[in-house]
């Protein structure tokens, strides 16, 4: 069982248009919407491709109630925590070229005794089953303390459970303070939390390594186009993908999704490393934040490089 946790959920409207002129009126081609939220995505990914997930999130509002509707009807588990305020729409708009633009809602503010619903919640979820791993991902609420981030890695550990971390700026480093043991920030996410520039492959390996040096077991860096960068004591690995770009929202959390699935299912981080990739270029072909299920997966090409020229730019 792989429990996942997103403290500030959304609904996510995606429009595809021809193309996006600021200040004109344009005509969409075509629209959707999927339940959102990054530990959300990673349940829903998981669920697609058979592992066992729950996803446990606050909900309120119209939107709260449309995101219960959406998730039983794709059949993911949940563990839903009432709150007063009404959870994000986000909107994203999509050009024939895949390039995305999104505008994201700051979500409701929760109170502290919503925050700590959330989180016994999450508890008594990590002790049903023994949960294999704690998904901790994505933003904060407004006012909500980033070092909730580092009290919820210690409570999936308290709980027996390997804790992995996708989020950025504050909150990520209240969470890699408190030691999880796999981390997945993309490149310009390490930059900012390690205050470096990462032009190459050796600059993001050495940056990672300091992690690492930290007590951080796994980190498995997202390149965008570029693929995805993992980083252990005992092992360095470059993997990409070939997808045609539809929609990048999501790749993220697909990402970690597929390197979890393969994690339970007995593989090495290395080739653990190659299922991420794949499910993370499976998920930019798809529209929206659709997530990919077994055929998606099929068709993804997926390069593995153990010994990575590291003098590689990268643009992503």
């Amino acid at each position: 069982m792989i429990v996942t946790l997103t403290l500030n959920p959304s609904v996510d409207r995606t429009v595809s248009v021809d193309g996006l002129t600021v200040g004109e009126v344009h005509r969409a081609t075509s629209s959707r919407v999927d339940p959102g939220g990054k530990g959300i995505n990673v349940t829903r990914a998981l669920t697609a491709n058979g592992t066992e997930s729950i996803a446990v999130y606050p909900t309120g509002g119209p939107e709260g109630a449309l995101m219960k509707r959406l998730l039983d009807a794709a059949g993911i588990a949940r563990a839903a925590v009432s709150v007063v305020g009404s959870i994000r729409m986000n909107i994203t708009i999509v050009d024939p070229h895949g390039v995305t633009t999104k505008v994201n809602e700051p979500g409701p503010r929760l109170s502290p005794a919503e925050v700590e619903a959330v989180r016994a919640t999450t508890a008594e979820h990590l002790g049903r089953g023994g949960a294999q791993w704690l998904v901790i991902s994505g933003s904060l609420p407004p006012g909500v303390d980033p070092a909730v981030y580092g009290d919820l890695v210690r409570l999936g550990h308290a709980a027996g459970a390997r804790v992995a971390i996708d989020t950025s700026g504050a909150t990520l480093a209240a969470a890699v303070a408190a030691s999880p043991d796999v981390v997945k920030p993309n490149r310009d996410e390490l930059a900012e939390l390690l205050g470096t520039e990462l032009p190459t492959l050796a600059a993001v390996r050495d940056a990672a390594y300091r992690l690492v040096n930290q007590g951080i077991t796994t980190v498995l860096v997202s390149l965008g186009k570029d693929g995805a960068l993992l980083v252990r004591a005992d092992a360095i690995a470059h993997a990409s993908g070939k997808a045609t770009p539809v929609s990048t929202v999501g790749a993220g959390d697909c990402t970690l999704a597929g390197y979890l699935h393969a994690s339970v299912s007995g593989a090495t981080p290395v080739d653990a490393l190659a299922e991420a990739v794949r499910w993370g270029s499976a998920a930019v072909s798809l529209p929206g934040s659709q997530v990919p299920g077994p055929a998606d997966l099929a068709r993804v090409p997926v390069t593995l490089d153990k010994d990575p020229d590291l003098h590689t730019l990268v643009t992503d």
